[in-house]
């Protein structure tokens, strides 16, 4: 490196657009990251569960052994609540979650004891001295069976097994009349799980010298723990202080209340004794299979072009058990039915969305909440209004979505979209796969080739949703204000606190890059603290992609605080006025004269002899609390496209090309946003093709280790190709939008519209994921059988995936 490269290279920007490496990557790299898992303490001791073999039945009498008895707990010794998850959802069927079954189980892996010993094989050891009479109940393994159900239901004291039914009408009427046709279209996800590299992990021990329980757990929401362990063990907050340390990988699963952590909360209470539960990968995959599933029918009113007039939905939740604390079933349901209309101009809008109760594990957000089943079910009713109309999907596509000259837009659901241009987004995607050879390449395939497919597909993404959004949703606890802490230390460093924690998001090294935009001190003497109730302002946590929006605003604001104290203190040690210096690269400057900020905080905490009279007494730290100017959320939006080989004969699918134009508004660090939108893309890509845990009509799940339970490894994710735009945001810090769960939601949508793309000529329509190859072939069967039935004369027959086993 020459002088002038080194020269250039020291002043490297490092604010908001700055492609940083993570700090936080060097301990991790090195294996000195701080997990529960490899935290040692003097008498601790290791809990297991035992769990129900049976999906529904009535706990008859539990018998624990005279030499487990000291070290099995029922929930009939446990002096603490219930876990209620209540909502202000109309008609919502409350229930309540016990930390260990009481009464009955409702899930196959529902804990039924606890016990604890010096290891984890002994306390498992423990669990196996211990037998349960069970009462078998009728089962209800899938949604319609258990809407059908008139008694026997999962919760005995409600009047059917339905959690919430959501209604909405906008103009439906007066614009279905106005289509000259209609397309009914039906989609459905299978049921799946988040899969963290590390599960539920909690470590709790009393802290004599404060008082205090003290709750090691691994969390996105550190102070909503707080507040959900507090209320339901009867203990003042005060007497509570959670740490989160480093967390591996959460995507929704680490942001409720899990039954494990209140038990494990409790016996440090009770016994003040330290005690930690390490959930194994077949607990995670029998009892955390909670998401995704999803079944859509959908009913376009269109003209002759295609364009989309009026929407009528019909949307089902397979809801699980139980409503998880805070954010209740109600979270899913509701973001489905406000968010199935997307990027496109839809004038008329009827949906009734339905969450039901049956006997699998309850319902929790995962990375996308809902908007990968809202996004699977709107962009594949506008591929069959494309085939209806006989025009490209793209074609259709362009002439609904919202147009940059409508921005900024409130849709038929209410939602405000603040700014793009989704149409451009689009149109660049498919100039990227080069739309025109690809179908020049499908016109000259040659027998025995693959068949090509190509799939599109655009998104929004609500991010940074606040007060008036999840209070309409009626979860049970509403995020406000964030807050973040800023203080210079005596040698000019910067300490940043916020309430948010970071699994995975960058977030040490972003925070740090605002605060380098305004004060302008080096990123590594910038240091973040998060994930501790001790330690941090209030903040519900990190989920709807809001923590860059949100903490990140705070961030901004605290430093713009401090700013003029700055100058005021700088300005009068150069003895010049304050209006004439100005700072940059953290140095307080008045023409070739300056004084840095490490001198400034010299002469607050040691030398206060060379402060001005009028000096701030507050000094130099700030806590400040942010909102966006508008409360419904930042909206970033993408279009994807891909191109996909099946194998007739295998019924394999390769992807052989990915791309994302994505628009998150102004963007604090691309390297992060592309690792975000990479990692999210594999993720949908899972749940499109490989993601799945099915029942047998006992609801035992059948997919118990990863032999059975696929996952999409390193050579099933092809190189993901990212373009960005950028909008900014009117309404937040620098322009900023969230998109920590965009890349999540589009992969199913985009995949099915390539491989029905491919299978067009086939008679065969692909409806539900995953696509597996199994599905795929016995699909291409039925199109065949139904072809031969019609050249004989006997009917025709459109084969559908979905009624494939």
């Amino acid at each position: 490196m020459n002088d002038s490269e080194k020269t250039l290279a020291a002043v490297k920007p490092q604010g908001v657009g700055a492609r940083l490496l993570r700090k936080e990557d060097d301990r991790h790299l090195q294996g000195k990251g701080n997990f529960i898992g490899n935290m040692q303490m003097p008498g601790l001791q290791e809990v297991a569960f035992l769990r129900s073999p049976m999906a529904h039945a009535r706990l008859r009498g539990i018998t624990v052994d005279a030499q487990a008895q000291e070290n099995v707990i029922l929930r009939d010794a446990m002096d603490c609540a219930d876990i209620f998850a209540p909502s202000t959802l109309p008609g919502y069927q409350n229930s309540t979650t016990p930390p260990l079954a009481s009464g009955k189980v409702r899930l196959v892996g529902e804990a039924v004891a606890m016990a604890f010993g010096p290891t984890r094989a002994e306390a498992e050891d423990f669990t196996e001295m211990v037998e349960v009479d069970y009462e078998e109940l009728p089962v209800y393994a899938n949604m319609h069976e258990a809407r059908q159900a008139q008694d026997n239901f999962v919760h005995d004291s409600w009047k059917n097994n339905l959690f919430v039914q959501l209604n909405s009408d906008v103009k439906f009427e007066q614009y279905a009349a106005k289509a000259q046709r209609t397309v009914t279209h039906r989609v459905s996800l299978s049921r799946q799980c988040m899969l963290p590299m590390e599960g539920k992990a909690v470590l709790a021990y009393w802290d004599h010298q404060a008082d205090q329980l003290v709750v090691y757990c691994g969390s996105q929401i550190p102070h909503m723990h707080r507040t959900g362990f507090a209320q339901f063990l009867n203990l003042d907050q005060s007497r509570i202080r959670v740490i989160s340390p480093d967390v591996g990988g959460a995507f929704g699963y680490k942001c409720v209340l899990h039954p494990e952590e209140l038990c494990v909360a409790w016996l440090a209470k009770t016994y003040k004794k330290p005690f930690r539960y390490m959930e194994d990968r077949r607990e995670h995959l029998i009892v955390g299979a909670n998401t995704r599933e999803h079944e859509y029918t959908l009913t376009g009113h269109i003209d002759n072009t295609g364009r989309l007039l009026a929407l009528d939905a019909e949307i089902t939740v397979d809801a699980g058990a139980y409503s998880v604390w805070p954010f209740t079933v109600g979270l899913e349901v509701g973001q489905a039915l406000g968010n199935l209309p997307g990027p496109y101009r839809i004038q008329g809008y009827r949906c009734t969305t339905t969450g039901v109760a049956t006997n699998k594990p309850g319902f929790m957000p995962y990375r996308g909440v809902a908007r990968t089943g809202v996004c699977l079910a709107i962009e594949q009713l506008m591929d069959a209004i494309a085939r209806e109309v006989g025009r490209e999907p793209w074609e259709v596509r362009l002439d609904n979505l919202v147009r940059a000259e409508d921005m900024p837009y409130v849709n038929v659901a209410n939602k405000h979209y603040d700014g793009g241009d989704y149409p451009a987004g689009l149109r660049r995607a498919l100039e990227m796969i080069n739309v025109q050879d690809v179908r020049a390449r499908q016109q000259s395939r040659k027998p025995g080739e693959p068949l090509l497919g190509i799939g599109v597909a655009t998104y929004t993404e609500q991010s940074a949703h606040g007060t008036s959004v999840f209070a309409a949703w009626g979860t049970a606890v509403i995020p406000g204000f964030d807050q973040a802490m800023a203080r210079i230390s005596a040698d000019g460093s910067l300490e940043l606190s916020v309430g948010v924690h970071s699994h995975g998001q960058g977030m040490e090294t972003s925070f740090a890059q605002i605060a380098n935009e305004i004060l302008g001190i080096d990123v590594s003497r910038i240091n973040l603290t998060h994930g501790d109730t001790g330690r941090t302002p209030f903040s519900t946590g990190t989920y709807a992609s809001r923590s860059a929006v949100m903490s990140g605003g705070a961030v901004s604001k605290a430093c713009k605080a401090l700013l003029p104290r700055l100058l005021h203190i700088g300005s009068h040690m150069l003895g010049v006025p304050m209006d004439e210096v100005e700072l940059v690269d953290g140095q307080v400057r008045h023409g070739q004269r300056h004084v840095t900020v490490a001198d400034i905080a010299d002469a607050w905490y040691i030398n206060p002899q060379k402060l001005p009279a009028d000096v701030d007494p507050s000094g130099l730290e700030i806590t400040v609390g942010y909102k966006p100017k508008v409360d419904t959320g930042s909206f970033t939006y993408a279009s994807c496209a891909a191109v996909i080989a099946l194998d007739p004969q295998t019924g394999i699918v390769r992807i052989l090309d990915y791309v994302v134009v994505e628009d998150c508004g102004t963007i604090l660090n691309p390297l992060i946003v592309e690792g975000q939108t990479i990692g999210g893309t594999a993720q949908g890509i899972g749940t499109a093709l490989y993601e799945e845990m099915p029942y047998d009509d006992a609801a035992q799940p059948l997919a118990s280790t990863l032999a059975d339970y696929l996952m999409p490894g390193a050579p099933e994710v092809p190189n993901i190709r990212i373009e960005h735009t950028q909008t900014p945001s009117p309404n937040t810090e620098f322009g900023a939008k969230g998109m920590g769960e965009g890349g999540a939601i589009a992969p199913p949508a985009v995949l099915m519209s390539a491989i029905n793309d491919a299978l067009k000529g086939q008679n065969v329509l692909v409806t539900r994921t995953p696509m597996t190859p199994r599905r795929i072939l016995q699909a291409m069967a039925q199109a065949d059988l139904a072809n031969a039935n019609r050249d004989s004369g006997q009917g025709s027959v459109t084969a559908n995936i979905q009624e494939v086993a």
